[in-house]
């Protein structure tokens, strides 16, 4: 059944690039509701371009587009969710570079633009350096979750540094309560939530330069920063500082973990994790009154700004034409912006747009987060090597939490990655 479907929507996508000059297809991981959102947005670009737009998703994008690119039947424009298989794709010469002055544009417009230059940056088939993808719509992860409430009836407030947020973690175990929840189990995924703290505290603690030494492995896994930033992760699941304990935190299931904010008495006072996490809060949780969250601060006495981790997808020539290059640039506008803006589950870096056209006012002010970003990095765990992003970081998490001390964690991480070379 899939490779029938595979070689469907690469017929349909060929087809529909012979069929008329004036037609442009997209391949996309959106399904069921969120391609009825991605829709709204081209229906906009089909409005204003007179340009007759196909759009097809697949949860099996990843596969389907490198299907497509080696049977020469490639969309015009491909969304990708990771970097990292657009870059392999841009070393395959499947990419077309986009066009001079996006950069710029990139640049002056987008808050850290330059961030989201370099990761739309990636090598040609010759090696040489191109700009390739464009960010639109962007995820965050620098959360932390609290009920304020519960902070009001005990005296504290949001902390504005990491030294604020240690102190207050430190006075509520002085006050006889727990700081935190945290769980890590993910099912075959256990670990992962652990690598979003190491990869958060080190931007926290080491410069952007030194986070994407890490990532590519020019900076070894067993490095001291590295070591260092597993060892900051340590500080916050001491036994005191986490609900059930150190020894609880591999064995709690991530999706269970914040609910300990939500119980009277309350077994924790925050939670660190990405935008998604009220999905699994108790039913009928309103966020911004119920719960509410902050950005998981950086230290005031480094000089390393206020750097925000996240996700997002980038968007691609796949197949070169006028009008691909024509929607990249309607990817510009604001409108493309605000029209997701208006629905849900959307976030941008786009500085010039109007936040009023959020629908919802908790996506606004997690934008807020996003435009105050000094540096934005995407989650490493998913530019790593799956076998280590997705295997040995996890696995690693979980030997960390269960004792194990980091500088072995790190080397049998190292290990793990030297393997795959």
């Amino acid at each position: 059944m899939k490779r029938t479907y595979l070689m469907g929507v690469a017929a349909a996508a060929l087809s529909a690039g012979m069929a008329h000059a004036e037609q442009l297809t997209i391949a996309g991981p959106w399904i069921g509701a969120d391609q009825d959102q991605v829709e709204k947005v081209l229906d906009v670009f089909r409005a204003q371009s007179g340009i007759d737009v196909s759009y097809v998703g697949s949860d099996s994008f990843e596969q389907q587009i490198v299907i497509d690119a080696e049977a020469g039947s490639a969309p015009n424009i491909a969304v990708f969710p990771q970097p990292g298989l657009a870059a392999d794709m841009a070393s395959r010469g499947f990419l077309t570079p986009l066009a001079d002055g996006t950069a710029d544009w990139i640049r002056e417009n987008y808050a850290a633009g330059q961030s989201w230059v370099d990761l739309g940056t990636y090598a040609d088939k010759d090696g040489t350096d191109q700009l390739f993808g464009f960010f639109y719509k962007v995820d965050l992860k620098s959360l932390v979750w609290y009920i304020p409430e519960n902070f009001e009836d005990a005296g504290y407030e949001v902390p504005q540094s990491m030294e604020e947020l240690k102190a207050l973690t430190d006075q509520i175990v002085a006050d006889g309560e727990t700081p935190w929840c945290i769980g890590l189990g993910s099912g075959g995924a256990t670990g992962w939530p652990a690598t979003d703290w190491v990869e958060d505290l080190m931007l926290r603690t080491q410069s952007p330069e030194d986070y994407d030494k890490w990532v590519s492995n020019e900076m070894p896994f067993n490095d001291p920063k590295v070591v260092a930033a597993i060892d900051e992760f340590g500080w916050f699941i001491e036994d005191a500082r986490v609900a059930g304990g150190k020894g609880a935190v591999a064995s709690t299931d991530f999706r269970d973990s914040p609910k300990g904010l939500f119980e009277a008495p309350a077994q924790c006072y925050m939670h660190r994790q990405a935008s998604f996490i009220p999905a699994f809060f108790p039913e009928g949780t309103e966020v911004g009154s119920d719960v509410d969250f902050f950005y998981f601060p950086s230290y005031a006495e480094k000089d390393l700004g206020a750097p925000v981790l996240g996700a997002g997808t980038l968007w691609a020539i796949t197949k070169d034409s006028p009008e691909a290059h024509k929607f990249i640039e309607f990817l510009e506008s604001t409108e493309a912006h605000e029209t997701w803006m208006a629905q849900k589950g959307f976030l941008t870096p786009h500085k010039g747009v109007n936040p009023e056209a959020f629908s919802d006012p908790t996506l606004r002010k997690m934008n807020e987060i996003l435009l105050g970003a000094t540096t934005f990095r995407f989650d490493g765990s998913d530019l790593m090597p799956g076998g280590v992003g997705a295997g040995s970081f996890w696995t690693g998490m979980v030997d960390y939490a269960g004792g194990k001390d980091a500088e072995t964690v790190a080397t049998e991480i190292q290990n793990s990655w030297d393997a795959l070379k």
